[in-house]
């Protein structure tokens, strides 16, 4: 095996949760040239890393012109192997042309039925499958089959950016979808019960800055600092890694932190942790509320509303969630 391409073209989450499958071709393959596809946008998360040689992205605002250009790219390689994470059509299509010598992915890619090998995407809540397990299959049959962590490679700078004298937590307040979003109310009601002796950090990207100013302002300590949009995705993990915690949605930044091994705790709302997006951190907590609601979860990626009108998944116990600040 000299040469592949490993394809996950969704969100920035997901890419990370796509970085096991990097390490145990690196550590099964030696040698082995492993190339990346992903969306345009997410390509800063891989900046320097050890084991890609080459990163390329798809970029969706002009999907069709993307398209046919990574195509041809990818046939030109000529991969012995195209491992697809992704499980939509596009991806299915670069796949299906790249020629390599085997193309491996999930069956529900409604193109699986022109790959080598499928297999199946499973979501067993009752299980608590993780992501990066359901990745790994799709390697289990030409690998070891060991478990393997998302890993992220931050550089000297980065870490040299991220550092600070004083003690901090950061929260990540932000997410795509509003159900899996912790309301402004709660962060407040945690930053107005947690110690006064430690920095809070809000992190996110520049489209966060707002939501993150409305928490600061509300900070009735003043130690609150937004941050969001102040830090590269690698600068992020850098300051995540070296918190005393860091409090997050079921969103990005928990797979940051599960990728640093950095000590988190993840607020669930609409989404629960059986889906298998939980935190892989030796120190992670997962918070929940106690209600036993029959709406409780309402999909797989959260909605843009609360479909019952009512958002109580979100009333989530702050005590424990104080307890992880040491």
């Amino acid at each position: 095996m000299e040469k592949a391409l490993v394809i996950q073209t969704a969100f920035l989450g997901d890419v990370i949760l796509a970085t096991p499958v990097i390490e145990k071709l690196h550590k099964s393959f030696p040698g082995i040239e492993i190339d990346f596809l992903l969306r345009k946008g997410n390509q800063a998360i891989f900046e320097n890393h050890p084991h890609l040689r080459k990163v390329m992205t798809f970029d969706k605002s002009a999907k069709w012109d993307s398209f046919w250009n990574l195509q041809k790219q990818i046939k030109d390689e000529q991969y012995d192997l195209v491992i697809n994470l992704h499980r939509f059509f596009t991806s299915g299509m670069l796949s299906v042309l790249s020629g390599a010598n085997m193309i491996i992915g999930f069956d529900r890619n409604p193109l699986s039925f022109f790959y080598h090998k499928k297999y199946a995407y499973r979501i067993e809540p009752e299980s608590m499958l993780h992501e990066v397990d359901r990745n790994l299959t799709l390697l289990a049959e030409i690998t070891d089959g060991k478990p393997e962590k998302p890993k992220l490679y931050p550089s000297h700078q980065d870490y040299a950016k991220a550092f600070r004298n004083k003690p901090y937590i950061c929260i990540a307040p932000a997410s795509k979808w509003y159900t899996k979003q912790w309301p402004i109310e709660n962060w407040v009601l945690l930053l107005s019960m947690k110690p006064g002796d430690i920095d809070v950090l809000l992190i996110g990207s520049d489209d966060d800055r707002e939501l993150c100013n409305r928490i600061a302002a509300k900070d009735p300590f003043g130690e609150t600092i937004n941050c969001a949009g102040d830090y590269s995705l690698l600068e992020v993990a850098a300051l995540m890694e070296n918190a005393k915690m860091n409090f997050v949605n079921d969103s990005a930044p928990l797979h940051i932190a599960s990728a640093m091994n950095a000590p988190v705790s993840a607020v669930f709302c609409s989404t629960i942790p059986g889906f298998g997006f939980y935190p892989l951190s030796d120190n992670s907590f997962v918070a929940e509320t106690n209600e036993r609601l029959s709406c409780r979860p309402c999909g797989i990626h959260g909605r843009k509303k609360c479909p019952e009108g009512h958002f109580r998944c979100v009333n989530v116990p702050i005590e424990p969630l104080l307890d992880r600040i040491d």
